[in-house]
């Protein structure tokens, strides 16, 4: 369960602005603020059903997106890149010290 909230966390994170201001909210409230359907459903005045069909509706929208545009898979090759980049990169000189930093600002910029 955690791997697959992880998944569409990241999906989100990727898509958001693809998708509709009440599948960005409703997403947002039970990924991210890990509130219950039916909490969302009272705070929205609907049925807890519909915050249900919202949410995996919105789910498989984000799978398919990423099956489309794959930007989340080419996020976790780059960053696998990343890693094994900075395992690469031994010793204290100037060009090591550099190397490092410029791996950093890659990291901080995915």
């Amino acid at each position: 369960m955690l791997e697959k909230t992880t998944r569409v966390n990241f999906l989100y994170d990727f898509y958001q602005t693809l998708l509709t201001e009440k599948q960005r909210v409703y997403m947002q409230l039970y990924y991210l603020d890990d509130l219950s359907l039916g909490e969302i459903a009272e705070e929205y005045n609907v049925s807890r059903q519909a915050v249900y069909d919202n949410v995996r509706r919105t789910e498989a929208m984000l799978e398919d997106y990423e099956n489309k545009l794959n930007l989340f898979s080419k996020f976790q090759d780059r960053m696998e890149i990343v890693e094994q980049l900075e395992q690469l990169v031994c010793g204290d000189d100037e060009i090591a010290k550099k190397m490092r930093a410029l791996l950093k600002t890659l990291k901080d910029h995915e």
